[in-house]
């Protein structure tokens, strides 16, 4: 019968052709979320929405690349005391910040080359320094994810504000809708996000690279070369620079090294070769990446230009300043802001492609609720997608969308992940039999490096809001060693039980709760006769309130022409009809009560409780039912006791044959 219904497992054509009529049976009432998401993928098809390097870029690398605006801005913005003088500070802090994202890079390489299936910290760390360090990398990685979000699309939206100030009042709007269109088009796969925000990607690289360019070449031939578009003025002097002041430059220009990481945490979505594909990507992330930084310093530097307050009108950003200057308020100027707002605000597709990655894999350990473990309709994780859109909305929304006010909140998770990172491949490579020493150094420079950086940023950051990153960290903590230890218990308590003991299998007690004798109640009643020769059927009288009695003696009457009779003259027991008062109109009170006497009376015996129940396909359907059935299941399953079993016997409207 079975190898008559189902092909057989080597059978490939017959198993493609089941799969799809099956897939054609499941999308038919699913119209419009086809149209959304798209059709539902089959896991064969996995290998299909791998990535290779040029979709990869965009994929993985928006955060980095769009780093680059609000990285500078935010090290401007602290200089902002200094005037003039301030921009004389600004390259030597990037040429620190570039060196340590050289340091980063020759790192990662190698952490990808030990590593090519899962290269993220939290991989590294467990491995390598144990269940805390793992925990602390994982928590800080999913708290500097969720931080990207809220910080790259404020960024993109202060760039749309630079470009049409009318839009100012509206800054969290835009933030919250930009959040949803990024969730909607991850929810289709990252390999169709990964081609969707390909044009906007490579068109800011062009036209930014371009830009540098065009000013540099100007530096050289003019010397001096005046802006076509003066930026804004700068303010006079209030400070004089100092080691302090220095040191939360670098703090917030680190910002734009946040998205360094999402390569090796993301390794496993790379297609065939894996790692000449991460190799490439990871490169061209770094390296377009350290000439946009350099190069916004420079140029920022000769033509004067300082950061401005965007919680004020007439706003701009640093890179608005910066094409105004070097070629003016032209159509090339609303083509590169238009890619500015696009790659900044498609920032966050970083996040969504290694925020449900790393909750898959915490997950699979048991540190996180199953369902971020599993694979949607799009073989995305979807549970993870959702959670972050959630969580980074909510963080817009408490910050009003502002960049300034996210930014000291920003980069401490990525820094931490950074180090442990290192720090991990510094005893992975100490563990190996004849330790290469060029490895084990550049990881021990890289987490010497991040270290310090991550010691220099909580220090000049933690007043302004730091504080509540490293508060966050160890609540993430404790959540998921709470969720680990709920699996474990769970996993004791249902261990394997051994081999069968088949000494206590007599039939159980079983309760059909009917309404009326229908055919709903017959088929219940049908079932419950194959189960046990003790059956007993429990009517609820008074159950519609007062005035609404139930006529007793027809049901009665109805019972006996209807079930007893039929029933006795198969030679089978009756089953018998007991009618229960429900003086406060709820089923599960003297159903519960009922099952307690009858476990006093033979506590050998188990019971069995049948819920005959309507299947309601259609919405309107759900609301002209009162969902007795589903309340009552619940109930029972919560106070039934570990001896009762309850089962659910469906009738589903207009598709049952009378039988």
């Amino acid at each position: 019968m079975f190898a008559s219904r189902f092909p057989a497992a080597g059978n490939a054509n017959g198993l493609r052709k089941f799969e799809a009529s099956h897939l054609a049976e499941l999308e038919r009432d699913l119209d419009l979320r086809t149209v959304l998401f798209g059709r539902r993928l089959a896991n064969r098809e996995h290998e299909d929405k791998r990535l290779g390097w040029i979709e990869a870029v965009p994929a993985m690398g928006l955060d980095g690349l769009g780093s680059s605006s609000y990285g500078p801005e935010a090290a401007l913005t602290v200089l902002i005391p200094l005037g003039a003088k301030g921009l004389i500070y600004l390259g030597p802090v990037m040429c620190c910040i570039i060196a340590l994202l050289v340091i980063l890079y020759f790192s990662y390489r190698q952490t990808l080359a030990a590593y090519p299936t899962s290269g993220g910290a939290y991989a590294v760390a467990k491995e390598n320094l144990g269940e805390y360090p793992s925990l602390l990398a994982a928590a800080a990685l999913m708290i500097d994810y969720v931080l990207n979000v809220a910080v790259g699309v404020s960024a993109g939206v202060g760039a749309l504000v630079s470009a049409i100030p009318s839009l100012h009042p509206y800054i969290l709007p835009l933030c919250l809708g930009i959040v949803a269109i990024v969730m909607m088009a991850n929810l289709r796969g990252t390999s169709e996000a990964g081609w969707l925000f390909a044009l906007p990607a490579y068109l800011f690289i062009a036209c930014f690279l371009g830009v540098i360019g065009h000013g540099l070449i100007r530096i050289v031939f003019e010397g001096n070369p005046a802006p076509v578009v003066s930026p804004s003025s700068l303010a006079p002097p209030m400070a004089t620079a100092g080691i302090w002041l220095l040191m939360h430059a670098f703090a917030s220009g680190c910002t734009a090294m946040t998205g360094v990481e999402a390569v090796s945490n993301g390794v496993g979505s790379f297609k065939e070769p894996v790692i000449r594909n991460a190799y490439v990507t990871l490169t061209i992330i770094v390296v377009v990446l350290g000439l946009l930084l350099g190069g916004i310093a420079l140029i920022a530097t000769s033509f004067d230009i300082g950061a401005m307050d965007q919680t004020k009108g007439g706003y701009q950003s640093v890179l608005s300043q910066l094409i105004g200057a070097v070629v003016g308020y032209n159509a090339f100027y609303y083509i590169a802001m238009s890619s500015l707002l696009c790659i900044l605000c498609l920032s966050a597709n970083t996040s969504f492609v290694g925020f449900p990655r790393i909750c898959r894999v915490v997950a699979a350990d048991g540190y996180l609720p199953k369902a971020f473990a599993q694979p949607g309709r799009r073989l995305v994780f979807t549970a993870g997608i959702l959670f972050l859109s959630a969580v980074a909305a909510l963080l817009l929304v408490g910050f009003g969308g502002i960049t300034e006010r996210l930014i000291p909140l920003f980069a401490i998770g990525a820094f931490l992940t950074f180090t442990i990172s290192q720090v991990g491949m510094v005893a992975h490579w100490r563990r190996q039999a004849g330790p290469p020493r060029a490895k084990l150094a550049m990881n021990a420079i890289g987490a010497a490096a991040t270290g310090a950086a991550l010691m220099v940023i909580l220090a000049a950051k933690f007043a302004e809001g730091a504080w509540i990153t490293l508060i966050a960290v160890p609540l993430t903590i404790g959540v998921l060693k709470t969720i680990k230890k709920y699996y474990v218990s769970l996993e004791d308590e249902l261990r394997k039980p051994g081999p069968i003991v088949i000494e206590d299998v007599e039939p159980p007690t079983v309760l059909v709760v009917t309404e009326e004798w229908n055919r709903l109640s017959e088929r219940a009643m049908k079932f419950a006769l194959t189960l046990s020769p003790d059956v007993v059927a429990v009517h609820l009288i008074r159950l519609g309130g007062p005035g609404m009695d139930d006529t007793d003696q027809a049901l009665r009457e109805t019972w006996r022409r209807e079930v007893e009779e039929p029933v006795a003259a198969q030679g089978l027991k009756p089953p018998r009809l007991m009618l229960i008062p429900a003086p406060y109109r709820k089923l599960h009170e003297p159903l519960l009560k009922l099952i307690e006497k009858l476990d006093a009376e033979a506590p050998e015996r188990k019971v069995a409780v049948l819920i005959p129940e309507t299947v309601k396909d259609k919405w309107w359907q759900r609301v002209l039912h009162m969902n007795r059935a589903g309340k009552l299941r619940a109930k029972l399953l919560k106070f039934g006791g570990p001896r009762l079993t309850v089962a659910t016997v469906p009738w589903r409207l207009a598709q049952e044959k009378p039988v």
